[in-house]
């Protein structure tokens, strides 16, 4: 499967953005798809799942409760709704597919468990 994420950009802090991650290629509802942001110099950083019902998303506790997580099967696409954003949201922001379609409670995956990768999208929250 192909990924392909969108709509990042420049945005203040407390602003909101939104992400799409389209993917073409294969079924989309066979996977679960992951949010996933790095600065340059850190690790990879979790930001959050879901599975291919939608049902049970999971997040970082550096962004629960701010970013939610959806996906609609029928155009292919998942979503990354981002709200009250901070500076230290900054980073490039991809999505990635895993070919298990759920994961367990409280489950984190590595990146490196991704089967699929898409170019990510840079987002820049200013102070």
């Amino acid at each position: 499967v192909q990924l392909q994420a969108s709509g990042g950009g420049l945005v203040q802090a407390g602003g909101s953005l939104r992400l799409s991650c389209a993917a073409s290629g294969d079924t989309f509802d066979q996977y679960t798809i992951n949010w996933f942001r790095q600065v340059p110099g850190k690790e990879r950083e979790f930001v959050g799942a879901i599975p291919w019902r939608g049902i049970r998303t999971s997040y970082s506790d550096s962004v629960k409760g701010r970013f939610t997580i959806s996906r609609d099967n029928v155009k292919n696409t998942a979503y990354l709704q981002m709200n009250s954003l901070k500076p230290e949201d900054t980073a490039v922001h991809s999505c990635a597919a895993d070919r298990r379609a759920t994961y367990s409670a409280g489950y984190v995956p590595p990146y490196e468990s991704m089967h699929y990768w898409g170019k990510g999208t840079q987002v820049t929250v200013s102070s």
